[in-house]
């Protein structure tokens, strides 16, 4: 019996490991979902460092971020709805650089310790029309870093508070994520919180 319970036990050690590696691998999140807009504000200047920082516009993701943001996509195309992303892997290198314009933690991440964007296990994104492409307005910016950024901030009509709602209730009830409550376009997936710091540059 004891002998059986070993072999049972190594046979599945290998599976865990297998999930796992699965799990976190970087994809390109256009290949699980084709249709998902970009709008990658650091491969461009229209970002707070005011400098394009990435070399190319592909977004990279863990396949368990992109898997639950092919859900939430989904749930949003039947609604003519859809995402539009900002930013997703962040190299560890572009994070330094952030900090070393901007060491707030509040809205940066101290990079001795990491962001969850150097994990792939973090998004940045807002809601679109899928017929016009216009953004849902969500009362500031993205990289807006002030109070009117948070989830609590309540100053806003009650159109911009309840797209805010939407968007939160959508990404959390539907894709499982965990929003940041001082930025209304970031969203965390808990699970993939351990994934290792990456620093792979983007081509």
């Amino acid at each position: 019996m004891r002998r059986s319970i070993l072999v049972i036990t190594f046979l599945f050690i290998p599976l865990l490991l297998f999930s796992q590696v699965g799990d976190d691998e970087m994809i390109e999140l256009k290949e699980l979902i084709p249709d998902i807009v970009l709008d990658l504000r650091y491969n461009t200047t229209n970002n707070f460092v005011r400098q394009k920082l990435y070399s190319t516009d592909v977004c990279l993701i863990s396949r368990a971020v992109a898997e639950r943001l092919v859900i939430v996509q989904d749930s949003l195309r039947k609604l003519n709805l859809g995402l539009k992303i900002f930013d997703g892997y962040r190299p560890r290198a572009i994070q330094w650089l952030m900090w070393e314009i901007f060491p707030n933690p509040i809205y940066v991440a101290d990079p001795s310790s990491g962001s969850r964007h150097n994990r792939g296990s973090a998004i940045d994104l807002t809601i679109i029309n899928l017929t016009t492409g216009q953004e849902w307005n969500m009362g500031t910016d993205f990289d807006y870093f002030g109070p009117e950024a948070g989830h609590d901030y309540k100053g806003f009509p009650p159109e911009v508070l309840n797209n805010r709602i939407f968007l939160k209730t959508t990404m959390q009830n539907v894709g499982g994520f965990t929003p940041y409550i001082a930025e209304w376009w970031h969203y965390d997936y808990t699970p993939a919180s351990l994934y290792p710091l990456l620093d792979f540059q983007m081509k």
